[in-house]
């Protein structure tokens, strides 16, 4: 069984944070981790969740529409009077074979993987840069930073959301804008099964990774709490793993299976 990890204690009273994708999932956590830590939240998606926590807003918007995210981000701001962090959670693909990807699968996962964080930040920055700061996560993924066979169109959109990530903490920081990125390795979320496999399958991946176990959602929310923080006053244009010491390397479990006499 997996080990909870301890949640943060860090405390952000009277900030206003939008998550995307934040009504399911690991964004509904990250949500849930800024609320308690005193920040007034919103999350968007293109369907109003059954309910939210206290403390949490909904706002209807498709990341991918730029008209919709400006629309979005200035309703909070008007409703809170300002925007102090943006969380870009929103993201995700299917499997699709390189060969066989259409160009409007293509279109549609780069624009919701790279274009719609581009989209949000732009529309947070005005608000954060006329404040004097404010922070900017987005959530990468490890398919970003190595190969993505079957997912490559995903992993290209991650890649460039994290060179993006660096050219805006370069662009913004002398308005006092942070821009940083969390890489997520492999994360143990509802949708598990279809993503790793059976109980069994998810059990021999988390035994193979160097912390014995797959990424929990307060894993990433407490990453983001910190980038958030004034303990990361300092820090922008990072790329933090969270990805439990990273995927072991394939050639190692080959030798070791040579080395056992196990030729399988």
């Amino acid at each position: 069984m997996p080990v909870t990890p301890p949640s943060a204690t860090i405390e952000l009273p009277g900030q206003v944070a939008i998550v995307t994708g934040g009504t399911r999932g690991l964004g509904r956590t990250i949500a849930e981790a800024l609320a308690g830590a005193g920040c007034a939240v919103t999350v968007c998606g293109r369907t109003a969740p059954d309910d939210l926590p206290p403390g949490i807003a909904f706002e209807a918007a498709d990341v991918r529409d730029p008209e919709q995210t400006r629309a979005l981000v200035d309703r909070v701001a008007e409703r809170h009077g300002r925007i102090d962090i943006l969380v870009n959670n929103a993201g995700g693909s299917p499997p699709s074979e390189a060969a066989r990807a259409s160009p409007r699968f293509a279109e549609a996962i780069l624009k919701l993987n790279l274009l719609g964080p581009l989209f949000m930040a732009q529309a947070a920055h005005r608000h954060m840069a006329a404040a004097g700061g404010g922070s900017i996560v987005n959530i990468a993924s490890v398919a970003g930073a190595r190969p993505s066979p079957g997912t490559a169109v995903y992993g290209a959109a991650k890649a460039g959301l994290l060179s993006l990530t660096q050219s805006l903490a370069q662009e913004w920081g002398t308005q006092g804008v942070r821009v940083n990125a969390v890489i997520a390795g492999l994360m143990q979320t509802e949708t598990a099964e279809a993503t790793y496999g059976s109980a069994e399958a998810q059990a021999e991946i988390a035994a193979s990774l160097p912390l014995g176990r797959m990424g929990l959602g307060q894993d990433l929310a407490d990453a983001v709490l910190y980038l958030c923080s004034p303990l990361a006053a300092y820090v922008s244009g990072a790329r933090l793993q969270v990805d439990g010491g990273g995927e072991r390397p394939l050639f190692l479990e080959l030798i070791a299976r040579e080395g056992s006499g196990d030729g399988r």
